[in-house]
């Protein structure tokens, strides 16, 4: 069966290591998350080979997880005809500051680009055109779809080109040998089976890490579905690479995003798609005050924090214009979020709102680490191959190459895949499963995700949902949140890491009721993991370069004679110390780094 489906969730639950079922499972490519990027891998691997034999472990089911799962309204990036690959790789230094981005990177994405939203077409997406046959454009880069399918449509090609789907299977830990990547494990969080899957080569496409920060989306303390990001994707690939040693980059560029407030629905549908200006309490035009950034065009980032400088100034609330928009583009417009946001249509009608009349309010994010929009994620080579041999990444979980979006990390995933097969052709053997090394690393793997389960419901211990919210009130007051206009400090950096170290000493007191829980504390283990390396991160780049997405208080100038470059850390495997370092920033396409 080439799509395995979850199941039922069951009852009863193993009340010691021995009596958890393990099952080992051989295949040549590992996809780990079955998302946008993950299946790209898996079409393009049978393309280029038909005889591999390819796994996908999906945490959720693959017909609707990931950050696309509910649907798109637009595809960010495709190239017009009059535009090149090194145009794109122009435009999205541009909305970087000038960068650094990794232009190897972005270049090789750029050209693999279109074929790869093509590919989506011919799959079945619906993209909008004129009434002559032209793709329909709402902005300078982006394509307007009908995109509700947009996840079921990749899916199903995934499962069509023979892939073995592991539905309900997330992902906890890589399998080592000799400094390579030879495989993962996983977890069922159905049934609790603990998954061995033995690999020749790993392809991480786990998504972005959300939920690391609290949100103020929402009124309950628990709101995690009330996020911008998928709230599922929290950031376990990084954790798993980064436990095993791999090179992370760029993580300080976060993404904040301005969003309709209270709901977090999308804003450039708004504000590019409809041209609705944003305005303050005073009705000022916002975004005048950027002219010489470019206006409504700046940067991502100067739009992101503009409006919370005007909060901060005492001219909030702030909001998307809506009052002249012409009936015909209202219509318009709310066909375009029930395709992307259907629920913020029933928002605005639950509040009796209407758009015409009463403009809508927006406001910050919560921070997301997402190598898909803003560029954290592994350092990789061309082949997309992290500085762990065997481990590859692909999506968001790729970084140094922002700006990628759907079309992207479609294309990043097809890129993976053929390095992915390079890889194995010239990998040496694997070590066979009864190996003791490797039997005592599935072991100790299997304690550690098991731990909390062991322990019970009734332990006098933590619950994941108890150290999540701590972890995120700690992210959000000392490493830069919403509520502190994403501004931090040395001290304050120093504080959280404190704290931080403080939580993951706290693993031994994770308790979890039943399967569902326990994945829930593997993910908040994840998610500490993964906020002390962006820490790291932020802490190591004493400057303001992308201010809203990493603004330091005591740094807040611009300082390119030393930071005019990237940012790394790694951690120990074995010492679990963190070393942050850089790496230089090389211009392959030509003119102003300021402009596009």
């Amino acid at each position: 069966m080439a799509n395995r489906p979850g199941g039922r969730r069951t009852t009863v639950t193993p009340k010691n290591l021995a009596e958890v079922r393990v099952e080992v499972v051989e295949c040549d490519l590992l996809i780990i998350g079955g998302g946008n990027a993950g299946c790209f891998v898996a079409v393009e691997a049978a393309k280029q080979n038909p005889s591999l034999k390819v796994v996908i472990m999906e945490k959720a089911e693959i017909m609707r997880s990931g950050a696309c799962s509910a649907g798109m309204d637009a595809i960010n990036t495709y190239i017009p005809e009059d535009k090149t690959p090194e145009d794109l790789v122009r435009w999205s230094r541009d909305q970087v500051g000038g960068g650094p981005l990794r232009e190897d990177l972005a270049l090789s994405n750029a050209r693999e680009l279109n074929e790869a939203v093509d590919d989506l077409e011919r799959w079945g997406l619906p993209i909008l055109r004129d009434e002559n046959g032209k793709i329909r454009y709402r902005g300078k880069w982006d394509i307007s779809i009908h995109g509700e399918q947009l996840k079921p449509i990749m899916a199903e090609k995934a499962v069509e080109s023979g892939a073995e789907v592991y539905n309900r299977v997330a992902g906890t830990g890589l399998l080592m040998d000799q400094g390579r990547c030879v495989g993962a494990t996983g977890l069922h969080v159905r049934n609790g089976t603990f998954y061995v899957f033995r690999a020749k080569a790993t392809v991480v496409s786990t998504g972005g890490a959300g939920t690391l920060y609290k949100s103020y989306t929402a009124d309950s303390t628990n709101s995690g579905a009330q996020i911008w990001m998928c709230p599922y994707c929290v950031g376990s690939g990084y954790a798993m690479g980064f436990r095993q040693g791999a090179e992370l980059s760029s993580l300080e560029q976060r993404w904040v995003a301005t969003r309709t407030k209270d709901f977090c629905g999308p804003v450039d549908t708004i504000s590019v798609g409809y041209k609705a200006p944003i305005i303050n309490c005073k009705g000022e035009k916002v975004m005048s005050r950027y002219a010489h950034l470019g206006g409504d065009a700046a940067p991502r980032y100067i739009r992101a924090n503009a409006p919370m400088e005007e909060w901060l100034v005492g001219r909030g609330p702030c909001y998307c214009d809506t009052r002249n928009m012409a009936p015909d583009k209202v219509t318009a417009m709310m066909t375009d979020y029930l395709n992307e946001r259907p629920s913020f249509v029933l928002f605005l009608a639950s509040r009796g709102q209407d758009v015409t009349k009463e403009p809508i309010e927006i406001y910050g994010s919560d921070p997301y680490i997402l190598g898909g929009h803003t560029m954290g994620g592994f350092w990789v080579d061309i082949e997309r191959m992290t500085t762990v041999p065997g481990l590859f990444a692909a999506g968001e979980t790729a970084g140094g190459n922002p700006n990628k979006f759907v079309g992207g990390c479609a294309a990043e995933g097809k890129l993976a895949a053929r390095g992915a097969i390079a890889y194995m052709k010239a990998a040496g053997p694997m070590p066979g499963p009864a190996d003791p090394a490797f039997a005592s690393q599935v072991e100790a793997e299997k304690s550690r995700v098991f731990a909390p389960l062991m322990r019970g419901a009734e332990y006098d211990g933590v619950t994941p949902r108890e150290m999540k919210e701590r972890l995120q009130r700690l992210m959000d007051e000392y490493a830069g949140g919403t509520s502190q206009f994403y501004r931090t400090n040395e001290e304050r950096l120093d504080y959280a890491l404190k704290h931080i170290a403080i939580l993951q000493d706290q693993f031994k007191f994770l308790k979890a009721a039943d399967l569902h829980e326990l994945m829930e504390a593997n993910e908040t283990m994840d998610r500490v993991d993964v906020s002390e390396a962006v820490v790291h991160h932020l802490k190591a780049r004493r400057e303001t370069r992308w201010a809203g997405w990493q603004t330091r208080s005591d740094y807040p100038e611009r300082d390119d004679k030393n930071f005019d470059c990237f940012v790394e850390t790694r951690r120990d495997p074995k010492t679990g110390a963190v070393e942050a370092f850089t790496r230089p920033y090389e211009q392959i396409v030509s003119g102003e780094r300021m402009k596009a």
